[in-house]
């Protein structure tokens, strides 16, 4: 338990009197004081204390998973296979349409982008991996057939994932693999590494022996088709727009954002934009692997690290509004509307949930093909 100075403590105190005292019953002192150690308590909490607070209920006090609502295991050492990225997007984003709900405090939830990148490192370390983003081949896409990998699903993961990937019941234990969330953040070697290593510990068991590699690739392949959900019944891909061809809806009318801070536009926003046509250029500024994973509808990859000078030959400087957007949530694109504005583009804007936050609230994504 960390120790709080008396003045901090008091200064919380009365902020909590006054907040209280809006309305319904007057706390008295002793609870006031009470509430502000709570709250400066959680401030400066550890990773430990914050997986007993929020994670232990369902996933086990030890990490054991399967407390409640059929939460997975965290103490397994596959993971945390590709890095911190999954368990990272999952704390932050949630599982939508499961038990599982973002955590991250821009999405309601009672964490911060540090605590949460310091409790799935907390998390790995106590497994035995050290903390590290996925390795030079870590986004590469898994090769697969996916009519294969249908009946493979069918055979092999129905019984405890479900037949249309739901998971979670009493009846099917597993994880929900048709979650769209969990599919748009999580690569391609994070499935397959689940799938041939299993979660030591718990129901999921290894297939390494009871399918080859390329079965197991076949598996990866389906699960991904399954981005744009779970009745979809082929994989539409979209090919990325050409230069000549980057402007959304060229005959729309402009869209009306009112910008957070003066550069961000909300999730909401953005896709009334979209669902009423308007005008307006959308730019993926991920690594491109991540738009092929899924993306919003139109966007072009472009990623904040390339030489962008082809792309700035082709984008209109006449007053199009330019929407930029990164993963999780806004560096990448930050940087690249700052840039933007440098060179005298002034209707820019910056996705302010970025694509994880998109994908969590539920708005429509896309599933890509690269370039060859």
């Amino acid at each position: 338990m960390y120790r709080t100075a008396p003045s901090l403590l008091a200064l919380v105190a009365l902020i909590v009197l006054l907040v209280s005292g809006c309305g319904g019953d007057t706390p008295t002192a002793e609870n006031a004081t009470a509430s502000a150690a709570e709250t400066v308590d959680q401030i400066h909490s550890t990773p430990a204390q914050d997986y007993q607070r929020y994670c232990a209920l369902c996933h086990g006090e030890h990490r054991e998973g399967y407390a409640n609502d059929n939460a997975p295991a965290l103490n397994t050492q596959t993971l945390y296979g590709v890095g911190l990225l999954p368990p990272y997007m999952a704390i932050s984003y949630g599982r939508p349409g499961t038990p599982m709900g973002p955590y991250l405090d821009e999405l309601g939830g009672p964490m911060s982008r540090d605590q949460i990148g310091a409790l799935a490192a907390w998390l790995s370390t106590e497994v035995g991996v050290e903390p590290a983003g996925a390795g030079p081949d870590g986004l590469d896409p898994v090769p697969g057939d996916i009519s294969e990998g249908r009946e493979l699903y069918a055979a092999n993961c129905a019984e405890c994932h479900g037949a249309n990937g739901e998971g979670g019941g009493e009846d099917q234990p597993g994880t929900a693999l048709g979650n769209p969330t969990m599919l748009a953040t999580s690569p391609d070697k994070f499935l397959r590494l689940a799938i041939a290593g299993g979660r030591e510990g718990t129901p999921m068991n290894s297939f390494a022996d009871t399918l080859s590699d390329t079965q197991i690739d076949s598996l990866v392949a389906f699960l991904r088709s399954r981005a744009q959900g779970w009745d979809a019944s082929d994989l539409q891909y979209s090919e990325p727009p050409t230069l000549d061809n980057i402007v959304l809806n060229p005959q729309g009318d402009p869209p009306e954002f009112t910008l957070k801070d003066g550069r961000y536009v909300m999730a909401k926003d953005l896709n009334e934009a979209l669902e009423q046509g308007r005008k307006m250029v959308l730019v993926d500024t991920r690594v491109p692997y991540f738009w092929a994973m899924a993306h919003i509808e139109g966007s072009s990859p472009v990623p904040y690290y390339s030489s962008q000078q082809e792309f700035l030959d082709a984008l209109p400087n006449d007053g199009t509004w330019i929407v930029a957007y990164c993963e999780c949530p806004r560096a990448a694109a930050d940087s690249s509307v700052i840039k933007l504005r440098e060179l005298g583009y002034e209707n820019t804007a910056v996705l302010w949930e970025g694509y994880a936050g998109w994908s969590a609230l539920g708005y429509p994504v896309a599933v890509g093909r690269l370039k060859e």
